[in-house]
């Protein structure tokens, strides 16, 4: 049985400065937790269903607590329309000083705001390999329920570094490009990309801020047939990684 004190403190984690206050966030679902339970983040507590703890006993280990509840009290304590198998809370990580040598391309989101797009966007980065990606102040936060739920587990192998992109950028190597998404860009199927530099996707109504693409060396477009008047930012920005990972053995 769920408590109401620890009832109150997952509901207060669904809000951005309750998490940043104890540095603590919660997973939902059976897929995200099973994840979840296999990295090196510290957890707290798990609340989980007595199938889904059969089923994952192997990854269970010391240091937190587990809680066996039914799918209806599971249900009243998280944040997703249905999950009958786990919640966790963990802490967030450290995130260690960005180090330009330590990361040959980059990809830099500005101002992207939709906590389902940034979700997807850091599963896609996960799927090219990526470990780290880099996001301006005001983009969606990392720990947002919707993001970790979206990224469907990826959370775990991926590292956010929120900057202020345009200082970030200005401060980069000489010999780093800078690409970013743009309409008036250069025929993104006619470039020879290689995984070097950085590529930065913007925001989902009104793309990359001027002060930023001002700093970008090489814009690029993805040329369409239709009538779409553009692409989602997470459909973008798979097209546009796999344009730069394609060559990659």
């Amino acid at each position: 049985m769920i408590s109401k004190g620890l009832l109150k403190y997952i509901r207060s984690l669904q809000i951005k400065k309750y998490r940043l206050l104890h540095q603590a966030f919660t997973v939902e679902g059976e897929k995200s937790v099973a994840e979840l339970l296999q990295s090196d983040f510290e957890l707290e507590t798990v609340l989980a269903t007595e199938k889904f703890l059969l089923k994952h006993t192997h990854l269970l280990r010391k240091g937190f607590e587990v809680i066996t509840v039914g799918e209806e009290e599971l249900g009243k304590a998280g944040s997703m329309e249905t999950n009958n198998a786990a919640l966790a809370i963990a802490k967030m990580r450290p995130v260690p000083e960005f180090a330009w040598s330590q990361h040959p391309f980059i990809l830099a989101l500005d101002e992207v705001r939709d906590p389902g797009n940034l979700g997807t966007i850091i599963r896609i980065a996960d799927w090219y390999g990526l470990t780290s990606i880099v996001l301006s102040e005001s983009s969606a936060d990392f720990y947002n329920q919707k993001v970790i739920a979206a990224t469907m587990g990826s959370f775990t192998r991926i590292t956010p570094h929120y900057v202020d992109l345009a200082s970030f950028l200005e401060k980069r190597p000489q010999n780093v490009p800078v690409y970013g998404a743009a309409l008036e860009g250069e025929n993104v199927h006619r470039q020879d990309l290689q995984p070097q530099g950085v590529l930065v996707m913007g925001n989902e109504s009104h793309g990359i801020r001027p002060e930023i693409m001002n700093l970008v060396s090489q814009p690029l477009h993805i040329p369409g047939r239709g009538g779409a008047e553009s692409l989602n930012v997470g459909t973008a920005t798979a097209i546009l990684l796999d344009n730069f990972f394609r060559n990659i053995q």
